[in-house]
This record gives C-alpha cells, structure tokens and sequence, in this order.
C-alpha cells in the first residue's frame, strides 16, 4: 500500500506541476484536461481521479502558486520599503503576467473570483505587515492608507509599467518605489 500511495502522490505532483505550467502560461478556458494529462504522461480519467474536474485542479494549482508566491517574496522586514519593493518585483518578474491573466479570467469564472478575493485578502494583510510601522492607528486613516498602497503594489500597476509603458525592470523598480514611498510620505 506504501508504494501505491508514493506512485499515486508523484502523479499528483506530475499533474500539479503540468497544471501549474499551463495556467501560468494560457488562459483558463485555453488549458485542456488532455493536455495537462498528457504533460504529466497520464489520462484524463486519472486527473479526473484524483482532482475531479479542471475546477478541482485549478483550485489545487492555485495552492502550488501561493507557495511560489511566499518563496518569491521571501521575509521583509515590517518597514523596509526597498524590501517590499524587491519582493514584489520578484513575485511580478516571474508571475506577474499569470496574475494579470488570472485577473481577467475571473470576471468570467465565479471560482477564480473567489480565489481571486482571498488572494487580495492576503495581499492586503502582507501590505499592512509590511508597512505597519508607518501606518496610522485611526481605523479609517489606516484603511485610506492601505488602499492607497494596495493601489500602488498591485499586479496591474506593475503591468501598466512593464507590459504597457515598456519599461525596464530597474526603471518599474523607481516607478514602484516612488509610488510607495509617495504613498507613505503622503499618509
């Protein structure tokens, strides 16, 4: 039973990563079941088994990019702003457009926009982490605030700089800095 449970954990694996890949790479409604099967080098009917529907895999995918996420922020101290802005340039170099397509995707998929939520929950709880030493204690001066960052710091600001505006990373890097700290120093 032992080596049964290891092979059927490495095929989930197999098919975690292949999912992985092509959501990060394509649009939700353009990954197949078959493809992502045969990335893996199983059937459909096994995915199928073990995460009963591409909804099912995409939710257990997600849990696969979360972790991505935490390795590519890494530990920011509370307070260092060039941190934070390191961190989220790591996060959005390798990620970021995967984001924005996940962004648009949920307009259309009422899962993704429930994912969608909670990972905006997570960032705003990783901002008020992160720059909770010049927050305020007024609840609603505090919110003001961290909306404002959320603003600055969100994937699709950093879209609009690299992907539209056509900036170098070093040049998004300034961009992102002097919104933030504008930000701080404005709070």
């Amino acid at each position: 039973m032992t080596a049964r449970s290891a092979a059927a954990g490495r095929t989930r694996e197999r098919l975690l990563q292949a999912a992985r890949d092509g959501f990060a790479d394509r649009r939700y409604a353009d990954v197949t079941l078959a493809e992502v099967a045969s990335a893996a080098g199983v059937t459909v009917q096994t995915l199928l088994n073990h995460f009963g529907s591409k909804e099912g895999l995409l939710v257990a995918s997600m849990e696969r990019f979360a972790g991505e996420v935490a390795d590519l922020r890494g530990h920011v101290e509370p307070g260092d702003v060039d941190g934070a802005v390191d961190a989220l340039l790591r996060h959005y170099e390798a990620l970021g457009d995967a984001n924005w397509r996940f962004v648009a995707d949920a307009e259309s998929q009422p899962t993704m926009q429930a994912m969608l939520e909670g990972a905006r929950g997570h960032q705003r709880a990783w901002l008020a982490h992160v720059f909770g030493p010049y927050l305020p204690d007024e609840p609603r001066e505090r919110d003001e605030l961290l909306t404002a960052l959320y603003a600055a710091a969100d994937v699709g600001t950093w879209k609009l700089l690299r992907r539209d505006l056509a900036l170098t990373p070093a040049q998004t890097r300034a961009a992102l800095r002097r919104l933030i700290a504008g930000v701080l120093q404005g709070g």
